[in-house]
């Protein structure tokens, strides 16, 4: 009842923990000293009306980290984020942080295959130099579409990493997407193609992206003329949900009976898995599901992500989406 050391108790706690009253104006409302507030407080602690937890952000990136490795097999760098943080200063973390990462990697005669994309760009102004000899920086994806060669565009992005790294550079001249199946076919018995699919084979390091088909940061592929509508109608009723190196991803992970990656000429994930080392770098809220068919597909042994991506795949995989 009111005036009761319960009653006393309860709205010394209810003022000074939900609206924010100091010691004081707790003290004056009540009409009683600040000693005494402080007694009933810590009895609102001792009784378990009031319980106190911290969250520890570290201790929660550790913890999704952790989970995906168990799900998945991969190594988890989970980078984290001001709460206010933009889609654009998101992906910038991400890359930062994949950008220390692959640096660590390299060495010196270190194969670096590299998927082109928003992200992947991103990482290569990012990089600081490293003093190595020998090394290789291999396109493994094509960059031409009907409209442009590609070459400006992936040929930045090529000459940053082996600004960065000292290295030579191996160019893949051929189309993102072929218009048949079977020009792919030729093209790859090419001895000037065999050789740069020879080299993306003994790859020590692959880098690459999930391509997004929407969100406020489209991918790449999705919004540079490589796909044309009857392109996007198929992946839609295919159920894709995004790609890795230009190759289609349905949710679950499978892509070989999807008559658009016949085209592709990037490495499936099947491919990509013969190389030891295979990073991928992912940040916003389109991507989730991407990665998560990603990951299914067993493409990555690594993987750097913003923590809101990382809470978002735990929930996707928390809703029975298996």
């Amino acid at each position: 009842m009111p005036g009761s050391r319960e009653h006393d108790i309860l709205l010394a706690a209810s003022m000074y923990y939900s609206h924010d009253y100091t010691m004081d104006a707790v003290a004056r409302r009540l009409s009683t000293s600040r000693s005494t507030v402080s007694r009933l407080l810590k009895a609102a602690r001792d009784e378990g009306i009031v319980t106190i937890a911290i969250r520890d952000p570290l201790v929660h990136r550790l913890g999704v980290s952790q989970t995906i490795k168990d799900r998945f097999g991969v190594e988890t760098h989970i980078v984290p984020l001001p709460d206010d943080a933009t889609e654009v200063e998101r992906l910038t973390l991400v890359a930062t942080a994949a950008a220390r990462v692959l640096s660590a990697w390299m060495d010196s005669s270190t194969v670096l295959g590299i998927a082109w994309g928003t992200t992947t760009t991103a990482i290569s102004r990012e990089l600081s130099p490293k003093a190595i000899r020998g090394a290789v920086i291999v396109q493994l994806n094509g960059a031409a579409n009907n409209r442009t060669s590609g070459i400006a565009y992936a040929g930045a992005l090529m000459s940053r990493f082996a600004e960065a790294f000292n290295a030579s550079i191996l160019d893949f001249p051929v189309p993102a997407f072929f218009d048949y199946a079977q020009t792919r076919q030729l093209m790859w018995q090419e001895r000037s193609i065999s050789r740069v699919l020879e080299v993306q084979a003994r790859a020590d390091i692959a880098l690459f992206s999930v391509g997004a088909v929407a969100g406020s940061l489209p991918s790449h592929v999705y919004s540079a003329g490589y796909l044309e509508p009857v392109d996007l109608t198929i992946l839609r009723d295919e159920g894709v949900v995004g790609d890795v190196c230009t190759v289609f991803l349905r949710p679950d992970g499978s892509y070989a009976d999807i008559d658009l990656n016949q085209r592709a000429s990037g490495p499936t994930p099947a491919q990509l898995q013969a190389i030891p080392r295979r990073l991928c770098a992912v940040a916003g809220d389109a991507k989730v599901e991407g990665l998560l068919a990603a990951l299914r597909a067993g493409a990555a042994t690594d993987l750097v992500v913003d923590e809101r991506t990382a809470s978002l795949l735990i929930q996707l995989l928390g809703t029975g989406t298996r």
